[in-house]
């Protein structure tokens, strides 16, 4: 009894433990059949949302580019009308890379007319652009109506279709893999490990993902640079790190800006703009220490955060950075040359982030109109800042003002016979609170503004209404008026003048129009056909104040200009200073080797005015002469010299 009972204990024993390996086989099995499977929906899940998002992003990308076109066609000298082909290009990478990712062969002849619908939609892109460069608005219109948009919005709606295909695969595995986590929850531990871990490594997906997300929002996608959102905190974190150990002149913030960086972008294209900006960010790195922070602020300027107990070592921070653009940028087969603008400002005890940032600012755009590369702020800068910004005000409201500006005029006279030869005109301001004030207050604050042309073009206004009176009273005076580089590049500024010589009846040979060297090496291509359109007009032209700038003889001699300005630092002590005669001399010899009449300026006595004309010199204007005097005034001995 005893026997069969064993036997029959051993069999039980036998049973349950063949039914545990069993069961724990068929478990084992399932797991890792469930797994596989398991593992299988979420790289599906992987690829649908990479795929949900290609197509997101080309249909975010048609509908850019839509919006571009239509905006360039309402405005074709517009922003927009630049980016239309650049954002073309980045949809037709993005249309190729959704045909080569395609799971399948019916998805992938979808995908491939789409990117072929988009490469030749291209074609009639370029076709619209060109219309609209041509001015034939009208036809550009009509190709954008019966092309271009039937075209994207069948491209957008099959981006869009497909799209949906891959959001409900998505969303249907997203629930397939939810039920299989729940099986494998109570399935087995390796299924439930597998499930955790897959669970990690979404949400370290996700993490990722949110971390990637906020650096993008940090950062300036051209250069890498943090941007100015992310610039600010730092400098907001430091001055709250520093406030409590009192610590807060340790921190100083340079702005930069890259002098001249507009006329590369417009010459040369963004494309290049664009890469001088990345390497510019990288020079800039380059220079500070691990522990200070560069970004890119905006446009072409940067911001640099100084964390040092010295704020003086922004003076040596500031040096290394000149140096750093004193090389050369080589761009493809293109040498570009360019120097750099530096403000700096240190916190003091009650600076907050944007005090501090507008003091630094302030201080760069002093560097800037002052022509020096440094400038560090103070009270004083700050104040001068303050003065310019209310003066600007008060120029706006008195351009508005027909009695604030008059002219006044200089003779200009023959050395060789004494007769009136033409007159300067000369601005003068005349503030209904402050007086009288003088041009080299207003005038290089105009400058820095677009309200030079509305200036220029009173001041022209005014010169050839005199020179009309005169010319109805029986005299030709011809009347010379100076022009700022911003006013002469301003590529309407010749057919502005022409408008204004019709209206006022004046012959262009009555009106002289001066500039500076620094004119002329600014942008000489641009300034030689200025020129050239002026003289057409029969306007004479004249380099003023010539020697004070860098003017190179292989443009002076290329320059279509009448008439060449000795500066009066050199007149003014030609006859005790042997340099300065001998530098007047060579000025007279060159201009007359050019075919070119010569005023000196600056002539304060008879013994200068008889030294010119033993040059040779042609012209001259100064005290010795006459003052600058309203048209009232101007002596009578003068105008009946040009009486006729």
């Amino acid at each position: 009894m005893s026997g069969v009972d064993e036997t029959g204990l051993r069999r039980t024993r036998r049973w349950v433990i063949g039914t545990l390996v069993g069961s724990l086989a068929l478990l084992s099995g399932f797991s890792l059949v469930d797994s596989r499977r398991h593992s299988a929906i979420v790289e599906d899940l992987l690829r649908d949302s990479n795929r949900v998002t290609a197509y997101q992003q080309a249909a975010y990308l048609a509908a850019y580019e839509m919006s571009l076109i239509q905006e360039a066609a309402d405005n074709p000298s517009g922003p927009e009308r630049r980016r239309v082909l650049a954002v073309d290009d980045e949809m037709n990478r993005a249309t190729l890379a959704i045909a080569g990712a395609a799971p399948d062969s019916g998805d992938a002849a979808e995908a491939g007319t789409i990117a072929q619908r988009q490469i030749n939609l291209r074609q009639d892109i370029v076709w619209f652009l060109a219309m609209l460069d041509r001015g034939e608005t009208v036809k550009a219109i009509d190709t954008l109506d019966t092309l271009i948009e039937p075209s994207h919005q069948r491209n957008t709606e099959r981006l869009l279709q497909l799209r949906d295909r891959y959001q409900q695969r998505y969303e249907h595995n997203q629930a397939a893999a939810r039920h299989d986590s729940d099986r494998l929850v109570w399935g087995s531990v390796i299924t439930f490990v597998l499930s955790l871990i897959v669970l990690a490594l979404f949400g370290w997906h996700t993490r990722a993902h949110r971390r990637q997300v906020e650096t993008l929002a940090a950062t300036d996608l051209l250069t890498g640079l943090p941007n100015r959102a992310a610039f600010t905190a730092h400098v907001q974190r430091a001055l709250s790190a520093a406030r409590p150990a009192r610590s807060l002149p340790g921190i100083t913030v340079l702005t930069v800006n890259i002098n001249g960086f507009r006329h590369v972008n417009d010459q040369l294209g963004p494309h290049i703009g664009d890469r001088l900006l990345a390497e510019a960010g990288w020079r800039l790195s380059a220079v500070v220490r691990d522990g200070d922070l560069v970004a890119r602020t905006g446009g072409d300027e940067f911001a640099i955060l100084l964390r040092d107990l010295d704020p003086t070592r922004a003076d040596a921070v500031a040096a290394r950075l000149r140096e750093t653009f004193d090389e050369p940028f080589h761009l493809d087969d293109i040498t570009v040359d360019l120097e750099i603008s530096i403000g700096a400002a240190t916190a003091a005890a009650d600076d907050d982030v944007s005090t501090l940032l507008g003091h630094a600012d302030s201080a760069m755009h002093d560097a800037k109109q002052q022509h020096d590369s440094f400038r560090r702020f103070t009270g004083a800068t700050g104040q001068d800042s303050a003065d310019r910004l209310t003066l600007l005000g008060d120029l706006r409201r008195g351009l508005t003002d027909a009695s604030q500006f008059t002219l006044h005029y200089q003779p200009k006279v023959a050395l060789a016979d004494g007769s009136l030869s033409g007159v300067e005109a000369l601005a003068r301001w005349h503030h209904p609170t402050r007086g009288p004030v003088p041009p080299g207050q207003f005038v290089p604050v105009l400058e820095t503004t677009s309200l030079i042309h509305p200036f220029t073009e009173r001041v022209l206004t005014l010169a050839l209404e005199q020179a009309r009176v005169w010319l109805d009273a029986g005299h030709r005076v011809p009347v010379a008026v100076n022009v700022s580089t911003r006013s002469l590049l301003d590529d309407t500024f010749p057919g502005r003048l022409a408008a204004l010589l019709e209206a006022a009846g004046v012959p262009g040979e009555l009106l002289c129009i001066e500039i500076t060297e620094h004119t002329v090496m600014s942008d000489p291509t641009t300034t030689i056909d200025a020129l050239r359109r002026i003289r057409d007009l029969g306007v004479k032209t004249s380099i003023d104040d010539f020697g004070t700038g860098y003017s190179s003889l292989s443009y002076l001699k290329l320059l279509p200009v009448d008439e060449l300005k000795i500066d009066r630092s050199f007149v003014a002590d030609m006859v005790a200073d042997s340099s300065s005669l001998a530098l007047v001399a060579s000025a007279v010899d060159l201009a007359h080797n050019l075919n070119l009449t010569v005023v000196a300026e600056g002539v304060e006595d008879d013994r200068t005015a008889a030294a010119l004309s033993g040059l040779g010199c042609d012209t001259a204007q100064g005290y010795h002469f006459a003052r600058p005097v309203p048209a009232a005034d101007l002596d009578a001995r003068f105008l009946s010299a040009v009486a006729g």
